[in-house]
């Protein structure tokens, strides 16, 4: 992808271009541009430009190129001077132009309608498969919070994306789910909560049915599952009633989590409606002889590219989820005309996901060669992993409630009993941080490893949280409205004279860069880690410098543009994490 939306870099790659030219070195902007990187301190430049790649055509030591090219590039209206440091050409900025090409448009909000790329591909997101008749916990977030953000930075990128989740409503934790609602249980059913009360029916059947196995006395019981699964795949029976009732109670449940985390699906694809077709398609292409026969199975032989048989038919002629996953790869790709497709699934997952991508391949797909998947490692707690199946976990709406009343006791009680903040306020207020605490905790750590969740220290003030960046926020909000920040006032940005200043605009100006590698690397956490330096200077810079006790009315006025700037690229950063912004806390 492109890197050449932002003013700062582009102009400085442009005036390399013709210095470099002057050398005999021919380089494209875009390189250039790609070269630029940080220095170690905002001391030393704001940009640096490494030297080595021309030392053997030019037959120098990278130490003396960066001295000819400083030669050819005077000091003008963007840059302020041009200093070499061994193999590395340093940067410094005119603050003028700092202000004007990063502060300036953050504040009128050009910075973030930029056009990033174009030509992309059409592309599905699949994400949040969650089962029913399962409770929705806290471990199931993760996979929630990468596929929103993800989206929502994709979106940002200018990519044409289709949203969808593929819940699994059918199999054997669903018919051992029945069995325990209408054969074991003899507790009334709830009038409210009645898919989060059927995930503990889920729960307690896996604890009885094990039991039961270890005692040797489970084959009545099983006996039963497989009569109920018989009922589900002939659609009709007592069962199948009772399956059509309670999966409106987990399916309200799905909604009810989706809403509050401001979440909206284009597509809903469902493992049932899948199910039939997936295992006639599969004999399809049987037929065809695209698929071939081993020991009773039918699947394809994947051997030659090390991933074994790729079985989509068992004996019994029952698909499994690589039949499903076919066809419904199939049904993308026609049915919304997808060129590349993702795919948000634990990494458990990925040997399957190889054999599914290949198979696609193999049948004639082009789009196989776009098929990603984004694996992820699970969440646990201090105790181990979450497990829906062990009933070890926070229901998310339990978690959701013990998170707004611990951030309403620690955080937002004193401005309550004080008369500062009304019960209603305080409420949305730690409904808000909660959603940041819960979005910003899930994808702040690379997808490759393993979160450990901690109830007090993901809605902690302080470190890398969501609570933190939103108070951030809020505190600069309150800085601006206390000390009078007039958006139509006078503004020299030359009057900036501490350097960390000037290394937040140059900070800001990266935002759209750090969205792109974001969607290149598929990594969300990239854009957290941003955020959180961002957050941090910003702290530095605002406790070094006093904005009350600054006289000069320009000085103050400019600085509070600064600190409105570095607000707003928060908060839009945060947007694409999902996490909204109080304005006080």
């Amino acid at each position: 992808m492109e890197i050449l939306h932002e003013p700062l870099r582009l102009g400085l790659a442009q005036r390399l271009q013709v210095a470099l030219k002057e050398l005999g070195i021919e380089e494209s902007t875009s390189d250039l541009v790609h070269s630029l990187g940080a220095t170690p301190s905002p001391e030393m430049g704001h940009l640096a430009f490494p030297c080595f790649k021309y030392a053997k055509a030019m037959r120098v030591a990278p130490p003396m190129i960066s001295g000819q090219i400083a030669g050819k590039m005077a000091p003008d209206d963007l840059i302020a001077e041009v200093r070499p440091a061994g193999p590395y050409l340093n940067f410094f900025f005119n603050l003028g132009a700092l202000g004007k090409e990063v502060a300036e448009a953050v504040l009128d909000g050009s910075m973030f309608k930029r056009n990033l790329s174009e030509g992309n591909p059409r592309t599905m997101v699949e994400y949040s498969q969650p089962n029913t008749h399962k409770e929705i916990h806290v471990g199931h977030m993760r996979n929630m919070a990468l596929g929103d953000s993800l989206i929502k930075c994709f979106r940002r990128a200018g990519f044409d994306i289709v949203s969808t989740t593929f819940p699994g409503d059918v199999g054997t934790h669903v018919a051992k789910c029945l069995w325990y609602l209408k054969d074991v249980n003899t507790n009334p059913v709830p009038e409210s909560d009645r898919g989060a009360w059927l995930g503990t029916m889920y729960v307690a059947s896996s604890k009885l049915l094990k039991k039961l196995e270890e005692e040797g006395r489970d084959a009545e019981a099983k006996a039963r599952i497989t009569e109920i699964l018989k009922q589900l795949e002939a659609g009709k029976g007592p069962f199948y009633e009772l399956w059509l009732e309670t999966r409106q109670w987990s399916v309200e449940l799905m909604e009810a989590v989706y809403a509050w985390a401001d979440i909206d699906f284009d597509v809903w694809y469902w493992e049932s409606d899948v199910d039939a077709d997936s295992i006639a398609y599969a004999k399809q292409l049987f037929n065809e002889g695209k698929l071939i026969e081993s020991q009773g199975a039918i699947g394809m032989d994947l051997s030659e590219y090390g991933l074994g048989f790729a079985m989509l038919l068992k004996r019994d002629g029952t698909g499994l989820y690589m039949t499903k996953d076919v066809e419904l790869a199939r049904r993308k790709f026609v049915d919304h005309h997808i060129e590349k497709s993702i795919y948000i699934v634990d990494n458990r997952q990925s040997h399957h996901f190889e054999q599914v991508f290949k198979v696609l391949e193999l049948l004639g797909f082009e789009q196989a060669k776009n098929c990603h998947h984004l694996a992820y490692e699970h969440v646990k707690g201090k105790e181990g992993t979450f497990s829906s199946r062990l009933g070890n976990a926070p229901p998310i709406q339990e978690l959701i409630q013990a998170m707004q009343s611990k951030i309403l006791a620690s955080h937002l009680k004193p401005q309550v009993d004080k008369g500062e903040m009304s019960d209603d306020e305080a409420l949305k207020i730690a409904d808000t941080v909660t959603k940041g605490a819960i979005k910003y905790g899930m994808v702040r750590i690379d997808p490759a490893k393993i979160i450990t969740f901690v109830l007090d220290e993901w809605i902690s003030l302080d470190g890398d949280t969501g609570a933190y960046q939103q108070y951030t926020y809020a505190r600069i909000q309150s800085l601006c409205r206390k000390q009078g920040y007039d958006t139509e006032g006078p503004v020299d940005w030359s009057l900036l004279s501490d350097p960390r200043e000037a290394e937040l605009l140059v900070m800001m100006s990266d935002l759209n860069g750090m969205i792109l590698r974001v969607v290149e690397q598929y990594r969300p956490n990239l854009l957290c880690a941003y955020l959180y330096g961002l957050a941090q200077l910003y702290n530095s810079v605002n406790n070094a410098i006093v904005i009350r006790d600054i006289s000069d009315p320009v000085a103050k006025n400019t600085r509070l543009a600064l600190h409105k700037a570095v607000g707003e690229t928060i908060k839009q950063g945060l947007a694409l994490l999902g996490v909204p912004v109080p304005e006080r806390m």
